[in-house]
Order: C-alpha cells, then sequence, then structure tokens
C-alpha cells in the first residue's frame, strides 16, 4: 500500500476558467502530481444546484476536462473523473444526509449569501456541502487543496466524517485537512484588486485573463487594470497598492521567481505602464502553449471521453465499495456482500 497522501480536488464545469483558476488551483496541482495520490473531479453534480442549459453543461464539462490536461495534468498519472459517472457520490450523499443534522448546513456561510440573492432556492443548494463532504471521503483523502471561502466546507466534512465515526463505533472515514496553496492562492480582480477574479465576473471585460482569450485581449485586460498613484514597483503591505501587489504576485506566480527577483525585473521600468505590459506578456507566453493544447484535444472529442471514462473506472474500483461498506454499516443489506 503507498505511504503518499491522498488529495481530492474538484471543479464546477461552470466556464470562463481565468488566471485565477490556474495560478490559484491548477498550476499547484500539476507541479505536485507525482508527490501524492490525486483525484480530480469534474463536479457536475454541483452545478445543478442552479439551473442549467443541459447542452450546455455537457460542453462545459468536457471543455473543463480539456484545460485540466491541457495545463499538464496527466492522466496516467492522477485520476481525473467526473462526478455523475461514479454511482457512489450521489448514492453516498443520501446516506450522509441522514446523519448530518439540518443545523449544520443552514449555518453554513456560502449558503446564506447565495440564498439571500435568490426567489427560490433549490434543495440542492443547502445540500451541496454534503455532496462535497461524500467527494472528499469516500476516496479516504488527506488533504484538500482549498480557498480561504471553501474552507468552512472542509471543516463540515471533517464534521460529518467524526460524527459518522462516532455514531457507528469505528474509524471508517479519514478526517481530511484543508490546505490553502500559499503561492497564487489569491488572484484578484484586475478591475479590483481588493475582490477574487472571478468566474462569475469573468466575462466582463477588464475583470479576468481568461484562459481562452487571444493575446490582443490579455495585453488590453492588463493595461486597464487599476494601480494606484505611489508609482512605486514593489511589494507592500499597504492595502492602498493592492493592485500593484496583485500584479506583481501574478508575474510571481507565472515565473517562480523570488520576491527580489520580481522587482529587480521592473527596477528600470519607466512607471506602471512597463509593469503592466511586462506582465501581460510573461501570462501570453505562459498560456500560448496552454492554448494550443486545449485546442488539440477539444478537436477529439473521443480521446476526451475515453480519458473520462478510464479516470471513473478508477474512481468507482475506490468509492464504490467504500459505500457499499457504508451501506452494511448503516444496516443496509448490499447484494452479492
Amino acid at each position: 500500500m503507498s505511504d503518499k497522501k491522498v488529495v481530492f480536488s474538484g471543479v464546477q464545469p461552470t466556464g470562463n476558467v481565468h488566471l485565477g483558476n490556474y495560478l490559484g488551483a491548477f498550476k499547484n496541482w500539476v507541479d505536485k502530481q507525482d508527490e501524492k495520490v490525486n483525484y480530480f473531479c469534474v463536479v457536475d453534480l454541483h452545478s445543478l444546484t442552479v439551473p442549467q442549459d443541459p447542452d450546455e453543461l455537457r460542453h462545459q464539462t468536457r471543455s473543463l476536462t480539456a484545460w485540466l490536461i491541457a495545463v499538464g495534468l496527466d492522466p496516467n498519472k492522477v485520476t481525473l473523473f467526473v462526478q455523475s459517472h461514479v454511482r457512489a457520490h450521489a448514492e453516498g450523499c443520501w446516506l450522509l444526509n441522514c446523519v448530518t443534522p439540518l443545523g449544520w448546513l443552514h449555518r453554513m456561510t456560502q449558503y446564506k449569501d447565495k440564498a439571500a440573492k435568490q426567489e427560490s432556492v433549490l434543495t440542492g443548494l443547502l445540500d451541496y456541502p454534503v455532496l462535497m463532504a461524500g467527494d472528499i471521503i469516500f476516496y479516504d483523502a488527506d488533504e484538500v487543496p482549498v480557498g480561504e471561502d471553501q474552507k468552512q466546507h472542509v471543516e463540515l466534512t471533517r464534521d460529518i466524517a467524526n460524527r459518522f465515526n462516532h455514531l457507528y463505533g469505528q474509524d471508517f472515514f479519514v478526517v481530511p485537512e484543508p490546505v490553502i496553496p500559499e503561492v497564487g492562492a489569491r488572484v484578484m480582480g484586475l478591475d479590483n484588486p481588493n475582490a477574487k477574479m472571478s468566474k462569475s465576473s469573468a466575462h466582463i471585460r477588464g475583470h479576468a485573463v481568461r484562459l481562452e482569450d487571444d493575446p490582443k485581449e490579455i495585453l488590453r485586460s492588463f493595461k486597464k487594470a487599476k494601480t494606484d498613484s505611489f508609482g512605486e514597483i514593489a511589494f507592500s503591505k499597504d492595502p492602498e497598492r493592492a493592485g500593484v501587489n496583485n500584479l506583481l504576485g501574478i508575474y510571481k506566480a507565472i515565473t517562480d521567481k523570488s520576491f527580489e527577483d520580481v522587482e529587480a525585473d521592473f527596477r528600470d521600468a519607466r512607471g506602471y505602464g512597463d509593469l503592466k505590459v511586462g506582465v501581460a506578456e510573461v501570462v501570453i507566453d505562459a498560456i500560448r502553449p496552454l492554448q494550443e493544447n486545449y485546442n488539440r484535444l477539444m478537436n477529439d472529442p473521443a480521446e476526451l471521453d475515453r480519458v473520462l471514462a478510464q479516470g471513473a473506472q478508477q474512481a468507482a474500483a475506490v468509492s464504490n465499495p467504500k459505500v457499499d461498506a457504508m451501506k452494511e454499516i448503516m444496516g443496509l443489506i448490499v447484494p452479492n456482500a
């Protein structure tokens, strides 16, 4: 048995994959894919918590899969699959629902924020964290790389795992730890460096750099990036300098250079204009091969489906038996058990 840590990561196929997704999550996944046992899941069931166009959802599921492979995830090294392709996720979610107190779900900050913006709230939105908990614990994941906005959901996952273990008197589920990446974890909006670059706003020109954007659009977005009136190109803890920090942080994450070397690269810059163009150029150079890989993959849907079928088979071999064992523990008759 491998002594490597098990990691689970999930991402919704909602389109508008942007630079923040790449630097904040995908790049870290690629860089560390050899270090641990990794499960990467396109969580299409989570997307159904709001109404979806069926054809668009199918397209975005394949598109996200193509981006994940294009940026460097190797399906022969990691398990890459679609959530709905593995029965354990939906089936096991019901079992977890039956041990999860309703009050735990009502206290979720994301649920309260999203519910307040909707006239009619679907049950799936409330139950989203239980499905997410199953995503993680059905694979005995030790670690879950997440942003600050998802940390509460991983804490709930820990509560659910501990509750099940306590109710049934055994250490059945591994209790996972949230892991927040230190570098590139929060790429901020170019138009508002105090707000995280967001998928939901990525269609707004000047807010985000989408991985599908052409070089002219990327350069245009960076040229419009908000900075400040100080005129100094250096890292700073001053909140008024958030725009410059964001640009330097993007440059650092793309180049993997030290803070000192990043500042040195712009020592002779003639102002923020040079900074914006310099950052845009390294981003364009980094994204170009990713776009070429993506286009090649999207032009071969049969190969994409083959990769997903392989991943689903690998994932099911772990999670389906886990859910069957869970059913037996809870008193259900499991066929052929």
